[in-house]
């Protein structure tokens, strides 16, 4: 282990983000009171250029309207591309209750992006007396991104978390693919004639994954097209925690059962970590670094991914 450790990431569940247009204030209702960890109140790619204005005040007056309950609240703003999104943050950061959680920032392609959104938001609190720091997430959708991907993940002590956006990363990367996420169709490698597909975002989510752990912020899948394919959400999303990853976007309301089942660790998985960890503390009484649990050898790394698995269920059940 390093020297200088690992800083520790946000404690707190984000098993399932929800996305809903600002521009559809009939969904906002639905989404508080979902069983979702974090709500995404999109200014976006879900409203068309004509209803900015609308669906920026739409979700200014929401967030004090709503109770969100317990779970975090973000705000998707347009990207630094745009016209819109200076207003995106003034306007929230101006208008709207202490109840806003996080600004979600779009199309990130360097730590600058996030230092701009960063002196807008610090000079706005100042100005208005804010005495709740807004926080940071941001998407990877481009090549520029994942290339720049570790200083992102430092550029700013709001981050808090970081999601792939699997459409325009494959556009940025020029993959010929109209899929968002999941298994595609041309991806594969023959063996004695059979098809054998693999994960054609292994390589970005794994980059986001060693990105945020380095630096104490969540890494997040992002959104999975076909909502009428649960199979095969559940395929990517269960890569995605295997890789460490900690929760995935939900773009339709039946997406939500789906993300919290796959990363809420299971009955079996919990009760098995800490058959582990109580078979470590016997091993330690004796003097030993290392024993023999289920026929397999468990030492002090073994601690550690168990710690992880009955942290991330204790933090759930306390949600």
């Amino acid at each position: 282990m390093s020297f200088r450790l690992q800083p520790t990431p946000p404690a707190r569940p984000n098993r399932c983000q929800l996305f809903g247009p600002g521009s559809n204030t009939k969904l906002f209702a639905k989404m508080a009171a979902s069983d979702a960890d974090v709500i995404n109140l999109d200014l976006e790619d879900s409203v068309s250029p004509t209803d900015k204005d609308t669906a920026r005040a739409n979700v200014i007056d929401a967030i004090g309207a709503h109770d969100w309950g317990n779970k975090t609240l973000s705000v998707r703003i347009n990207s630094l591309d745009t016209p819109f999104w200076y207003r995106d943050v003034v306007d929230l950061l101006e208008q709207a209750s202490d109840r806003l959680d996080i600004i979600m920032i779009p199309k990130v392609g360097n730590a600058a992006d996030v230092y701009a959104v960063d002196a807008l938001v610090t000079a706005i609190e100042a100005a208005k007396g804010r005495t709740k720091k807004i926080g940071f997430e941001v998407i990877i959708e481009s090549a520029a991104g994942l290339v720049n991907v570790n200083a992102i993940a430092a550029s700013s002590p709001r981050m808090q978390a970081m999601s792939l956006g699997a459409a325009d990363y494959a556009a940025s990367m020029g993959m010929q693919t109209t899929g968002i996420g999941g298994t595609q169709d041309n991806y594969y490698m023959l063996h004695d004639g059979a098809r054998h597909y693999s994960d054609p975002w292994h390589w970005a989510q794994t980059a986001i994954v060693a990105a945020c752990r380095t630096h104490g912020i969540l890494p997040v899948d992002g959104p999975f097209g076909d909502f009428s394919d649960d199979d095969g959400y559940r395929a990517q999303a269960r890569r995605s925690a295997t890789l460490g990853m900690v929760g995935k976007w939900a773009i339709h309301p039946r997406q939500i059962a789906l993300a919290n089942e796959v990363f809420t660790p299971s009955d079996a998985a919990v009760a098995e970590a800490r058959e582990i960890l109580a078979a470590m503390e016997d091993a330690k009484a004796k003097g030993e670094g290392a024993t023999v649990y289920k026929g397999r050898l468990v030492d002090i790394a073994s601690i550690k991914q168990a710690e992880v698995i009955v942290k991330q269920s204790e933090m759930i059940a306390g949600r």
